[in-house]
Order: structure tokens, then C-alpha cells, then sequence
């Protein structure tokens, strides 16, 4: 059957969340004069920062903590980990930084170009996000990408994060969409290819990071442009 609804991943699929966040971070980091305070330099601060919260993520995504522990662990474990061992402080920096990440809509290279190209080829466009539905619709809205799309699914409006089949099954029921007529596209191997895979839904692997997986039959791109070699 031809594709017709076309889903995506939101952060780092369309939305440039590790830049963004990066930004964010960075402001922070320099109103508050971490690095004169604490004697930590900002790079290393957020390469520790970045991968705790990848972490994290990965243990939200496996149902393992809730994003409640998410909030309270990312920046306070970041700073004791340079010997900061500062709640308030902790909590100052990812209450400000869920607010003010907003102020960077930074999108992924291509991704305006390829949702008009997708939009004139007359697809149905949605998002299927495992953010928070708090900040998802605000990312699209203030990235001005919004209008493409006729559905957002947020995992926190079903309770399950991908690759829950349950978030797949109801952001295709809200699209009014089958599998058979459907493909995701996202960056993330086991929330968007092996969920959409066990799921039996198309999906294109956006390999933003190179890791180069290697599978029979897997659609894969590097840059957001190449979906036109597929739809």
C-alpha cells in the first residue's frame, strides 16, 4: 500500500534539542558564574551533563525511573559529580532550563525544506514524541513548524514512551492512519526503528550520530534531505 501518513521524532529528528539544550545550558552556566564559583570549565560541565541525561532518557524510555527522577537527577548528579553537592542549585538550573530552552528553536539541518517538499507531495504529516507534552506543542509552535502537522502524540498523553507499541497504536488511530500506509522517521534506534519494527510500521532510521547499523532491507539516512530517495 503507499505511504501516505508520515510520522516523526521530534528532538534531534526535526527539533535540534542537542543544540538547543547546549544553548541553553550554556546561559546558565555563565549568569550563574559556575565556572568562577566551582573552578569547572563549561565543556566539561556539559559533556558530563550530556551524558548523564542520555542515560537517563534511556531509562525513562525502559520504564525504569519516571521523569519526575529524571528532573531532580540530571543536574543535581552533573554537579556533584565535580564535587557540587547543591540541590537548590540543582533545581535553579532545570527549572530555568525547561523554560528558557524554549527561547532556542534551533532546527535540524534541512528539516524546513523537507517538510515543504513533504507537505507539496500532499503526505499526511504528525509527530509521535517521547518528550514532554509540556514543552512538545511549544517546540513545533515556536519553531513555526506546527502547521504541518495534523497530529501530535506526546508519550505522557499515553502513558508509554516508545517502543511501547500502545504509543504507536494510538498515534495511528488518532491520524486515522494504518500501518500498512504509514512510516516513521526518527534518530533514535531502539524508541524509532525497533519500536516501529515490532510494531510492523515502515520506518527510516536517521542516523544523526553514525553509528552506521548495519540490516537487510533498512531505510537509513544521514541528512534530512535524503528522505526524498525514499517518499
Amino acid at each position: 500500500m503507499k505511504i501516505q501518513h508520515i510520522f516523526f521524532d521530534l528532538d534531534n529528528t526535526l527539533w535540534d534539542h542537542r543544540r538547543n539544550a547546549y544553548l541553553t545550558i550554556k546561559d546558565l552556566f555563565e549568569k550563574e558564574e559556575i565556572g568562577l564559583k566551582y573552578s569547572i570549565g563549561f565543556d566539561d560541565f556539559h559533556a558530563v551533563y550530556h551524558e548523564i541525561n542520555e542515560k537517563l532518557w534511556e531509562d525513562i524510555r525502559d520504564g525504569l525511573i519516571d521523569k519526575e527522577y529524571l528532573r531532580q537527577h540530571r543536574f543535581y548528579d552533573t554537579f556533584k559529580h565535580f564535587g557540587v553537592d547543591d540541590e537548590e542549585l540543582s533545581m535553579y538550573f532545570e527549572e530555568h532550563f525547561l523554560d528558557k530552552i524554549l527561547n532556542h528553536n534551533e532546527l535540524v539541518e534541512g528539516a524546513q525544506y523537507i517538510l515543504d517538499y513533504l507537505k507539496a507531495k500532499k503526505y499526511s504529516l504528525h509527530i509521535i514524541s517521547n518528550g514532554f507534552k509540556e514543552v512538545t506543542e511549544r517546540k513545533c509552535i515556536l519553531s513555526k513548524i506546527d502547521t504541518y502537522f495534523q497530529t501530535i502524540t506526546s508519550a505522557d498523553t499515553v502513558g508509554v514512551r516508545k517502543p511501547r507499541p500502545e504509543i504507536f497504536e494510538y498515534s495511528l488511530n488518532l491520524a486515522g492512519a494504518e500501518k500498512e500506509n504509514s512510516i516513521l522517521i526518527g534518530d533514535d534506534w531502539i524508541a524509532d526503528v525497533t519500536g516501529a519494527q515490532r510494531f510492523g510500521m515502515d520506518v527510516i532510521f536517521f542516523d544523526v550520530l553514525n553509528e552506521n547499523r548495519e540490516e537487510e532491507e533498512l531505510k537509513m539516512i544521514k541528512h534530512l534531505l535524503q528522505i526524498k530517495e525514499y517518499l
